[in-house]
């Protein structure tokens, strides 16, 4: 016998929809250290970019420091936020670029932590 976990718990939810739009204001206005805090602080942490393939916090955190700091605007298209239990989530979304015709995708799996909610994984790419 399985047991499912509650899907959707209406508190679990705003705080991971609180989480992912204080991700996204993050990263739209490049606040680093807000990013930085955002993603786990763990050696399993990944992120795989449109270009890279990032292994571990302290490349993910070396990556957003060299990244530029323009064209970061964006248009959220479509977000789903789903969670499992009281401690883990995923959010996607569609984006679009400011001045681009691309549509992106974004995937990140979110897991409660004594520091709050935390990106354990997450996937950017473009169509």
């Amino acid at each position: 016998m399985s047991l499912q976990p509650a899907i959707n718990l209406p508190d679990v939810v705003a705080e991971v929809v609180a989480a992912f739009r204080r991700y996204e204001d993050a990263l739209v206005t490049n606040n680093v250290g807000v990013l930085d805090e955002l993603f786990w602080d763990s050696p399993l942490t990944l992120r795989y970019g449109a270009g890279e393939n990032l292994y571990g916090h302290e490349a993910i955190q070396a990556f957003r420091a060299g990244r530029p700091a323009v064209g970061l605007a964006r248009e959220l298209l479509r977000t789903v936020i789903t969670t499992y239990g009281h401690d883990f989530a995923t959010a996607n979304c569609e984006f679009r670029r400011a001045g681009s015709e691309r549509t992106g995708r974004q995937s990140q799996t979110w897991m409660r932590t004594p520091e709050g909610w935390r990106v354990v994984s997450a996937h950017v790419s473009l169509l």
